[in-house]
């Protein structure tokens, strides 16, 4: 068992025992979004407004007349999380002004899909945080449109099969690369930068409540699991989580004020191949395709590492 895995076994006596994202919810059985969701609403604590594109977790939370939401709680359009959001971080700051609500850190929360993040609300996004407006934004990142049907979006990887890019004789899947929001949003220079996955929660969970310490714009991009889309067992849901990392195709860090450092450091990575083999959306691929991901994620990784300055330790787990 390594370090992180032993730490995570403790977790539960670390995190706070309230639920803000209740149990009862419509999500799928073994749904990495609705893990990553209820974590993340553990992290920020009852100060929070959360705002949520449309999407899977907006669908499955809120079928009327039930919810699964105990924090204030906003659905908007696909496109405009990141612009509600900005409203509301605006209006707590006059509320405050006018001492109409105590003077306390109240953060604002957006969230969305890859489809609400990366291709609908990538304008919002961007304009929110060159703005600087005091904004937590969190993608939850399943790799395509799964809410209506599996259709490709621009973060779905290379290669995987879809119903808009599916795999057969005139298509080996998507033949576009998966869009870096996370380093997209690092040109942005806000102050604050990670990635995250569900299947390392107090990494996770570090990361969100540094994030609304930050006084101004932060992002978060957590890779979210979609046993469904991604044509694999529920009960494998936390295993490729885990795999993603290990293999490097969804490495863990932070930019802080530009400053990059690796969280779950991978000093070998595994080969590519024992991620792709969990699923069916890459089952057509042939050796060579194979071979062009794991070239391309060597590549990608020794990049990101040529920025790191800073390794984890056991005090940061």
């Amino acid at each position: 068992m390594s370090i992180v895995e032993s730490f995570d076994l403790y977790a539960p006596r670390l995190v706070d025992k309230e639920e803000y994202f209740s149990f009862g919810h419509r999500a799928c059985q073994g749904c990495g979004e609705a893990l990553a969701i209820r974590l993340m609403c553990k992290a920020l604590g009852k100060d929070t407004v959360i705002v949520n594109a449309t999407g899977c977790m907006e669908v499955v939370s809120s079928l009327y007349p039930t919810t699964a939401w105990k924090l204030p709680w906003i659905h908007v359009a696909f496109p405009n999380s990141a612009s509600v959001g900005s409203g509301v971080e605006a209006g707590l700051k006059v509320l405050r002004r006018k001492g109409r609500i105590p003077d306390r850190d109240v953060k604002a929360v957006s969230i969305g899909g890859d489809g609400g993040t990366v291709d609908i609300g990538i304008q919002a996004l961007s304009g929110a945080m060159e703005r600087g407006h005091d904004l937590l934004y969190v993608c939850f990142d399943n790799e395509a449109y799964m809410n209506t049907g599996i259709q490709r979006s621009g973060a779905t990887p290379f290669g995987a099969s879809t119903t808009t890019d599916p795999a057969g004789l005139a298509s080996f899947g998507k033949k576009a690369w998966k869009k870096n929001v996370a380093e997209i949003m690092v040109a942005h220079n806000v102050p604050y930068v990670a990635t995250a996955c569900h299947s390392y929660p107090l990494d996770f969970m570090n990361k969100v409540k540094k994030a609304v310490k930050v006084k101004g714009p932060s992002y978060i991009h957590c890779l979210s699991v979609c046993p469904t889309g991604w044509r694999l067992p529920p009960e494998q849901c936390i295993k490729a989580g885990r795999m993603a990392v290990q293999t490097g195709i969804f490495p863990l860090y932070e930019v802080e004020d530009g400053k990059y450092r690796m969280t779950i450091e991978t000093r070998e990575l595994r080969p590519v191949e024992e991620y792709l083999k969990l699923q069916g959306r890459f089952r057509h691929l042939s050796e060579d395709e194979k071979k062009v991901i794991q070239e391309r994620v060597n590549q990608e990784y020794k990049r990101l590492m040529n920025k790191v300055e800073c390794l984890p330790s056991w005090s940061d787990l």
